[in-house]
């Protein structure tokens, strides 16, 4: 594992075959950055990257499958028939999950148990760690429907949802936008979270 861009040594994870899922946020523009810290700390790690088709607005998917080595796949159903299930196959490679970064909608979505599309319906049945960062614009943290969303994913026992802090809006100017934290912050979570999760399944915990 060697050091961040920035120098500082990355967060330990144990997670071998991560799924990050970026979403319309225009944040996502950032994923390229945030790819190559993570394949550049943890070198061993290998990446599945799921684009929603809000998402493919702002960042190009040819570039982060150059960046992870792997084709990125569009959250749409094949229109091809397929020998397997796109969400089967996603929810039994991957051992861990970042929504990173998460819309307003794909969250909204998400907390109703929607799962109209490969992504969703895989993070709806996996029961791997999933950590999602929040990224929204000026005022939506302040609706309580998002918020009861927000709460919603919390209790579920596989998920972590990051705090948000407060950034620049791209139109207003003003810092009054929720942005999602640095991707080290969501895998120090998730981290968390898996070790928690595992530890649940062990010997010890089902003997308390």
């Amino acid at each position: 594992m060697s050091d961040t861009p920035a120098g500082r040594r990355p967060p330990e994870f144990g997670g071998e075959r991560l799924l990050v899922v970026g979403t319309g946020a225009i944040a996502v523009m950032y994923l390229p950055f945030w790819l190559n810290w993570l394949t550049t700390a943890y070198r061993d790690l290998e990446v599945q990257v799921v684009l929603t088709t809000s998402a493919e607005r702002f960042v190009s998917g040819e570039a982060l499958s150059v960046l992870v080595r792997r084709e990125v796949v569009p959250d749409r159903w094949p229109e091809e028939a397929r020998p397997d299930a796109l969400h089967v196959r996603l929810t039994e490679w991957s051992d861990s999950v970042v929504v990173y970064p998460a819309c307003v909608n794909f969250i909204s979505r998400l907390a109703l148990g929607l799962a109209d599309t490969p992504a969703l319906l895989t993070l709806q049945c996996t029961s791997a760690p999933i950590a999602v960062a929040p990224s929204l614009p000026p005022g939506a943290l302040d609706n309580p429907i998002l918020q009861r969303h927000l709460a919603t994913l919390a209790e579920r026992r596989n998920v972590v949802v990051s705090p948000v802090q407060a950034v620049p809006s791209l139109t207003t100017g003003r810092r009054d936008a929720a942005g999602a934290p640095p991707l080290s912050t969501l895998i120090a979570m998730l981290e968390e979270l898996r070790v928690s999760l595992s530890g649940e399944g062990s010997p010890a915990a089902e003997a308390v």
